[in-house]
């Protein structure tokens, strides 16, 4: 791969997590203070990405990989999508902000599948060339936590605006990208195929539909800090919230970089019961921890993030990828990405929202009780599965490409 052709990956990895950072982050905060939308209103919102996340791969398996070149096609999903979001942001009543915030997010969504298919199908050695590429868009969300953060704009329509404009220029710039051509032009695919359902027969062996039912299960509470953590900051008076929150993907970085190591160490079960741990321990600390003498525990539960999500999310598609027959590894991959990403995160934006509104109180919201819940619920998880599950240890042991592989996937 040349230099020109990595520089243009990288900045595309940059622009495409800037986007997502810029307006997903200070959402919640931006719908209850400025809006005044209802908990549950906030968490249907925030859940708009885990129902396109249920529709895309339709739209990448079944359109995108046997129609259109993949530039062309993010330039135009990002253009229409920069003006969706512009539409998003001058909407004032729920339905409204709803309709035209599921629209964006049926746009963005397939673009995270094509960027990395992009990218792959330019390099020769993935498991080298890829890292580098794909850190770009952790720091691209970073930079659009500490813009939105520093110009104090949590609150205001501006981070819909400032994601907007980047999204056109993205698309634009999108045009520039190498020219990649569809794969599967004379292959029939078929819905079985994209949603993964031959992977199915993979539930028969109890340890991997033990594992499928955590993902899923893990994936409620984990709603709770994508949709609520923004505004609980914002609330009990953090300054430049948005700004401290990117502290998570920088320890992300740390603990990607890591995870060779623990890997070697801990074996499959082993991390997955550290992230499902750092689940708990970061909604307790958010529910004791304020924004006086206590406030090093918001910084540790933000911090925690490289855990939560690397040590379970990455861990598991590694598993997957381990466990399942060759001709299977996709269909599998694609199943649980339904399961977690689609199903879990849209039950856990409903419940987040439902219990949210729960606590309200004249003052704010009694946010001690709501992590309380979400921290019980992970609790509950992590017991289960540390009785259920059972993992041969001839499968545990992940090498780079194996982490390389599992990053292609995650979210920043």
């Amino acid at each position: 791969m040349s230099s020109l052709t990595r520089a243009k990956l990288a900045a595309m990895m940059f622009l495409q997590f800037f986007v997502w950072g810029a307006w997903s982050v200070p959402l919640g905060t931006y719908l209850g203070e400025a809006l005044a939308f209802q908990g549950q209103q906030i968490g249907l919102a925030v859940g708009t990405t885990a129902v396109a996340a249920m529709i895309s791969p339709f739209f990448v398996g079944m359109v995108a990989d046997r129609y259109f070149a993949t530039e062309k096609l993010l330039a135009a999903l990002h253009v229409v999508g920069g003006l969706a979001l512009y539409v998003v942001s001058v909407q004032t009543t729920f339905f409204a902000f709803y309709g035209a915030l599921l629209l964006y997010a049926l746009c963005y969504m397939p673009t995270l599948a094509l960027t990395n298919s992009l990218s792959f199908r330019q390099m020769h050695e993935p498991a080298r060339e890829f890292p580098p590429i794909r850190v770009l868009g952790t720091i691209g969300w970073i930079v659009a936590g500490l813009v939105v953060g520093f110009l104090g704009l949590e609150d205001t329509a501006r981070p819909l605006h400032i994601a907007a404009a980047a999204s056109l220029v993205l698309g634009l710039y999108s045009l520039a990208l190498p020219h990649t051509p569809p794969t599967r032009a004379a292959t029939r695919v078929t819905a079985r195929d994209v949603l993964g359902l031959d992977a199915l027969r993979l539930l028969r062996e109890p340890s991997f539909a033990v594992f499928a039912a955590g993902s899923l299960l893990v994936c409620v509470p984990l709603q709770f800090y994508y949709a609520f953590a923004n505004p609980f900051l914002n609330e009990i008076g953090v300054v430049n919230a948005a700004g401290k929150m990117t502290l998570g993907q920088v320890s992300e970085i740390g603990f990607m970089l890591a995870m060779p190591f623990f890997f070697r160490r801990l074996g499959v079960k082993g991390m997955l019961l550290v992230g499902m741990a750092a689940w708990v321990s970061r909604y307790l600390l958010f529910a004791w921890g304020d924004n006086g003498s206590m406030v090093w525990m918001l910084y540790g539960g933000i911090l925690l993030h490289g855990i939560c999500y690397d040590f379970f999310f990455v861990t598991g598609q590694i598993y997957v990828d381990k466990k399942a027959p060759s001709d299977l590894r996709a269909a599998a991959q694609g199943l649980i990405a339904f399961v977690t990403l689609g199903v879990g995160m849209f039950i856990g934006s409903w419940l987040s929202g439902l219990v949210v509104d729960i606590y309200v109180e004249s003052n704010g919201h009694a946010w001690n009780q709501i992590w309380i819940i979400p921290a019980v619920w992970a609790a509950a998880v992590l017991v289960v599965f540390a009785v259920a599950f059972r993992d041969r240890r001839g499968s545990s042991v992940a090498g780079d490409n194996d982490v390389v592989t599992a990053t292609a996937a995650r979210k920043a």
